[in-house]
């Protein structure tokens, strides 16, 4: 899948409050063609108090359930993002198949019926989880539910940045790492959706030091992948 950076995710970057996060992160969902969308920043540190902040356009007459957080902990869609970085598809079989069959009767009414879903788990206790969902079936055909999915992750790589920003200020790392040269060069050329072998080529380096110099740079940004490491790079300033 090519990392090169369109105006599709770009726009989330811009967001400056609640209300613009909430507006960009709608139009990316309805984009992908879904209804509703939760996008939720959580800082979890031990012996501190959790803290979970978000944006949603949760019809109001299931907001209260919806925003309980004991009542998610049960729900198995919550549960398999807690606990991995894959998304999960899913549609009424995953809550029957988990005994929760009664869980999904209830939201289906609110149009909760099928979506997709995943969480970014990053260093110092910094999560992001977004979800979108509607009351239509997925599609049937396997490539272009695989593009819906690779386009949420996408999204959420350049989502989580704003939204811990704004939503969970306090808990942001402002320093700026030092990068080499050799990683700055490395992340620009990934930017542009060249592939380490291609990097290699491009910078007469291997294959195996491109990808070496990248996992320097996503570790020295404190990062989960280097969709995650770009977006931070672009938001330092590192890269353009």
């Amino acid at each position: 899948m090519s990392l090169r950076i369109d105006d599709r995710f770009k726009a989330i970057l811009g967001a400056t409050d609640r209300e613009t996060l909430l507006t960009e992160v709608l139009r990316f969902t309805r984009h992908l063609g879904f209804t509703t969308v939760n996008a939720t920043a959580v800082h979890d540190q031990p012996l501190d108090d959790v803290q979970f902040a978000w944006v949603s356009n949760t019809p109001s007459a299931y907001a209260q359930l919806a925003d309980d957080v004991l009542y998610a902990k049960g729900d198995p869609v919550a549960q398999h993002c807690r606990h991995r970085g894959v998304p999960i598809v899913w549609d009424q079989s995953t809550y029957a198949t988990a005994g929760h069959g009664a869980r999904w009767e209830a939201q289906a009414q609110f149009g909760y019926c099928t979506g997709i879903a995943l969480a970014l788990h990053m260093p110092r206790g910094q999560h992001f989880f977004i979800g979108v969902d509607r009351d239509q079936r997925l599609p049937s055909d396997g490539e272009e539910l695989s593009r819906l999915t690779a386009d949420l992750q996408l999204f959420a790589a350049h989502a989580q940045e704003a939204a811990l920003r704004i939503l969970l200020p306090q808990v942001i790392e402002l320093a700026c790492p030092e990068l080499t040269v050799r990683e700055l060069e490395c992340l620009r050329w990934t930017m542009e959706g060249k592939s380490a072998w291609e990097v290699g080529r491009i910078l007469s380096i291997s294959e195996q030091t491109a990808v070496r110099h990248l996992n320097n740079a996503t570790k020295k940004l404190d990062c989960v992948n280097k969709h995650h490491a770009i977006v931070k790079a672009m938001r330092f300033g590192l890269i353009s």
